[in-house]
């Protein structure tokens, strides 16, 4: 037991410090800042509490990540596409997970929804949330309904764990 608390320990600050000084939006990338040699305790997983995982997802995301699409009638819609925000996901949280709930059509059959959770694990505790996105059946500008709800509904859910949250607010600014 003593042992495994130590090389969790060792974990925990060795990827404390990895992440200090590769975590970088723009590159999105894993590249450890350390040599990995022997002498460096491999990843047992979750390595970090949860409060840093949330402090990190909250930050503002660089506009150089943001897309626009445009409504019908001209009406700007900001937003992060869904493989990036999986990128950060797994950049400050890779012990994270997701799941399609369910599919819904309506009764009409003109629209689906999506239910989709995101779960995030810390040292100390793990936390979920669950989120929707509808498509309309008939829109086939990119992918399928079904791909397009989901998408929606992930991007939710992180923005409700933090991620993204600011695009949802710079209307009532």
């Amino acid at each position: 037991m003593a042992s495994s608390l130590k090389l969790s320990r060792a974990c925990s600050s060795w990827v404390r410090c990895r992440f200090k000084y590769t975590r970088s939006y723009s590159k999105l990338d894993f590249e450890p800042s350390e040599p990995q040699g022997e002498d460096v305790p491999p990843s047992s997983g979750i390595c970090r509490p949860l409060s840093e995982i949330l402090k990190e997802l909250n930050k503002k995301v660089p506009d150089s990540l943001v897309k626009t699409r445009y409504e019908d009638g001209g009406f700007p819609i900001r937003y992060i596409p869904w493989h990036t925000v999986n990128r950060i996901l797994n950049l400050h949280a890779p012990e994270w997970s997701g799941e399609v709930r369910n599919i819904i059509y309506s009764a009409d059959a003109k629209s689906v929804s999506v239910v989709y959770r995101v779960t995030l694990y810390g040292t100390d505790a793990e936390i979920f949330r669950e989120s929707t996105g509808t498509a309309s059946v008939d829109d086939t500008s990119y992918g399928d309904p079904v791909q397009k709800a989901e998408a929606m509904a992930f991007r939710r859910a992180c923005a409700r764990l933090g991620l993204g949250l600011h695009l949802y607010h710079e209307d009532s600014s």
